[in-house]
Order: C-alpha cells, then sequence, then structure tokens
C-alpha cells in the first residue's frame, strides 16, 4: 500500500520529464485532479483528463516541452510529507525560485498556487514547489 499518492504523483511527472513522454496515467483521485489542474493553469502540462475504469479512474497528464524538445518543468519537490507537515502563514507565503516558479498550497478554501493564496490572505500547507 502506498502511504504518499502525491509524492507518487510528483515522482512520475518527474519521470516522464526525463525520458520526454508523451503522456502518463496514474490513478485519479481528487487531490490530483485540482494539482493537475493548477499544472495546467500555470502552463507546466498541455493537457489532463480523468478516464472512468468503473474503480477508482486514471488520470491522464500529457506533458509540455519547448520547441526545442526540451521539458517546460526543470524542478518539481515535494514541500510538505506525511512524516513532516509544512505550513505557512499568509504573511509568511514565499514564491518558489524567487517568483519563477509555484508553490501549490492546500488551505483551507481549497489547493491553490502561492500568488492566490497570498491574494486571498490564507494560509496552508504547503504541498510542492515547481519551476
Amino acid at each position: 500500500m502506498m502511504t504518499d499518492t502525491i509524492a507518487d504523483l510528483l515522482t512520475r511527472i518527474r519521470n516522464a520529464n526525463m525520458v520526454q513522454s508523451e503522456s502518463l496515467d496514474i490513478p485519479a483521485s481528487a487531490m490530483k485532479v485540482s494539482l493537475a489542474d493548477i499544472l495546467k493553469a500555470e502552463g507546466y502540462i498541455r493537457e489532463y483528463r480523468r478516464i472512468d475504469d468503473n474503480k477508482q479512474g486514471i488520470l491522464r497528464i500529457e506533458m509540455k516541452y519547448s520547441a526545442k524538445g526540451e521539458p517546460v518543468i526543470h524542478h518539481i519537490r515535494r514541500v510538505s510529507r506525511p512524516s513532516r507537515r509544512v505550513y505557512v502563514k499568509a504573511g509568511d507565503i514565499e514564491s518558489a525560485c524567487n517568483g519563477l516558479g509555484v508553490s501549490i498550497i492546500s488551505t483551507s478554501q481549497g489547493i491553490m498556487t502561492d500568488r492566490e493564496a497570498k491574494r486571498r490572505n490564507v494560509g496552508g500547507e504547503i504541498i510542492c514547489e515547481i519551476w
């Protein structure tokens, strides 16, 4: 049994990036769909869709690369882990990679980027950083 499904998602994205895979499939969940939605909105992935398989469902993520074939995602890192949760107050939120990247935060108002959390003045658990 897997204990950290978010770390598994991030690792699969990292591995797909290294081998320049067109897409990847992963068991779906509401949290993973929310993360994929943010990655698409921020321009890190091309597309995602949920495929019904009469079980849990499958989340298919289509990776994005530059015109030269270089991955759009240069770095992706899990910040908060099941063994060590990392929380931040609204006033203490820092941008990933000096504003060039995105921190994804789980707040009481849902999962959002660091910029959105600052705008709404809410803190929460830092899930991951990506740039």
